[in-house]
Order: structure tokens, then C-alpha cells, then sequence
């Protein structure tokens, strides 16, 4: 029923397999069950992907409804629990390089309230998980639920030992992070620097780990400032050039409905800005 609720919210299984932590093939069959039991189809499969059939459509309401019905009841039956943890969701890079310092003033304010992180490739849904806040790098929608802390601006940058020996980005290995893997292409477009071959160099599927490897002295690394302020703060990155760009993406919390907001959200949330 999960698996058909959320396939049948998104019209999509790979959406719904992201969202469930399972994959497409599970969510598929996790559907035909449910057609299976129900006797009758509730998706048209076809090679653009799924669409609702009519029997299906006329159940999205009331499964999405129930769901969330469920998920409101679980958090209050957290929250009776005095001062109930405090959990955030984040993208891996922000749990690893930007929170640490800034939940460490939360945890000062709310020395109460045990704080949790977990490091997700992905917003989940706040009407229907149990995270307090999120906070993930893209393009906010403009909802009041949507707080944006900063634009997403980057700039290349490397160790300063690279610097002394290569002056130039053509001349340096460019390290390349699989979250925004585009990040060389965008800041050449936006700055009018050209770059040679600069789909080239390894690639990492942690931003943290690309970041150790630029100070170690790897090559170059497209750095958002918001990100690694810290590391050029202590000299251990330099900016590997005088050009800079914004991505068009923001840094940004994202809070529930406020029926489902805690008491501290809104104070959590000024304190992280």
C-alpha cells in the first residue's frame, strides 16, 4: 500500500523507489501484488513510463490521506515524550562540511533536546517522515516552508602547495563530485573561462571526500563557498582562481506545515542561518 501510494503521489515508480529506499523492480512488484488482491489494474505501463488508470486515480486521495493521517499520529505519539529529539535530515556534503559548526550553537541554546542528523541524497517528504527540518542545496519553490540561508556560489580551488607549483587550471588535475557532476561546465559557461578536457579527472560520490583529496594535494576542486569557508579560512584550500559564479541553486531549510512544526523550529532555524 506504501509502494502504490507513493508511486501513485509522484506517477512514477523510480520516483517512488527513491522516496522508499527500494528499488523500482520492488516497487513494481510490491504493485502487482496490490492489482493482484484488488482484481483490477491500477497502473497503464507503457515505454514513456506509468500513468494512473481511473480505478487507481480514484484511490490516490484517500491512501495519501491516510498515510499522512498516520505519519501526524506517530509524531505525536513522539512528542509526548518530553523534549522528544530533535531530527534533521541533510545532504550528506551539508551534514559533513556545514552543520557541525552551526548545530553546535543549537545544542548550546537546547542543551535539553539531543539533536540527530542523517545524511540523505534526497528531501523526504516532512508531511510524512519523522525529520523536524531538512536541509539541502537546490532550488527552493518559494513556499514559506522553504527557508533559503544562501546562494550556492562556487569557485575552483586547491591546496596551496598546488598553487606554488601550477598557476593555471589547465595545467591541474580537476576533481569532480557525482552530486553536481555538471559543476565545470556551469562555471566555464558563467565566467567565459575556457577549460581543456575538463570532463576528465576522478570522480567521487562524496563531496567530502573530493574536498580531502583537493587539500591533499590532488588537483582542483569546484568549491561552493558555502561548503568550504572553513577550509579557506584556515588556509588549508585556496581559490585556484578570481572568478566565481552562482549556480542558480540555494542553500536552504525546509521546515513541515506548521501543524507539524515544534515549538523550537523556527529558533532552530534562525540559529543555523
Amino acid at each position: 500500500m506504501r509502494a502504490f501510494e507513493a508511486a501513485a503521489r509522484h506517477v512514477s515508480f523510480a520516483a517512488a523507489a527513491d522516496e522508499l529506499n527500494v528499488t523500482p523492480g520492488a516497487i513494481s512488484q510490491h504493485i502487482k501484488t496490490l492489482e493482484s488482491w484488488a482484481g483490477a489494474p491500477l497502473f497503464r505501463r507503457n515505454a514513456q513510463g506509468v500513468a494512473l488508470t481511473n480505478a487507481g486515480a480514484s484511490l490516490e486521495a484517500s491512501f495519501s490521506s491516510a498515510f499522512d493521517g498516520l505519519a501526524d499520529a506517530a509524531r505525536a505519539l513522539r512528542n509526548l515524550k518530553p523534549n522528544a529529539d530533535f531530527h534533521i535530515a541533510a545532504l550528506p556534503s551539508v551534514a559533513q562540511l556545514w552543520l557541525p559548526k552551526k548545530l553546535s550553537k543549537v545544542r548550546a541554546r537546547f542543551p535539553e533536546i539531543n539533536f540527530s542528523v542523517t545524511a540523505m541524497e534526497h528531501p523526504p517528504s516532512l508531511s510524512r517522515e519523522l525529520f523536524d527540518l531538512a536541509i539541502f542545496i537546490g532550488v527552493p519553490d518559494q513556499a514559506d516552508t522553504q527557508i533559503p540561508i544562501c546562494a550556492d556560489e562556487i569557485i575552483p580551488v586547491c591546496s596551496p602547495a598546488l598553487l606554488d607549483r601550477v598557476d593555471t587550471l589547465d595545467s591541474m588535475t580537476l576533481l569532480h563530485d557525482q552530486t553536481w557532476a555538471d559543476d565545470w561546465s556551469i562555471w566555464a559557461k558563467a565566467t567565459g573561462v575556457p577549460l581543456r578536457e575538463f570532463q576528465n579527472g576522478p570522480h567521487f560520490s562524496l563531496y567530502s571526500l573530493a574536498v580531502e583529496e583537493a587539500k591533499a594535494g590532488a588537483g582542483a576542486l569546484m568549491g561552493h563557498l558555502c561548503l568550504v569557508e572553513d577550509a579557506l579560512v584556515n588556509n588549508a584550500l585556496k581559490p585556484a582562481s578570481d572568478h566565481s559564479c552562482n549556480t542558480g541553486r540555494f542553500l536552504f531549510c525546509q521546515i513541515p506545515e506548521s501543524s507539524r512544526q515544534r515549538a523550537e523550529t523556527h529558533q532552530v532555524v534562525s540559529l543555523l542561518s
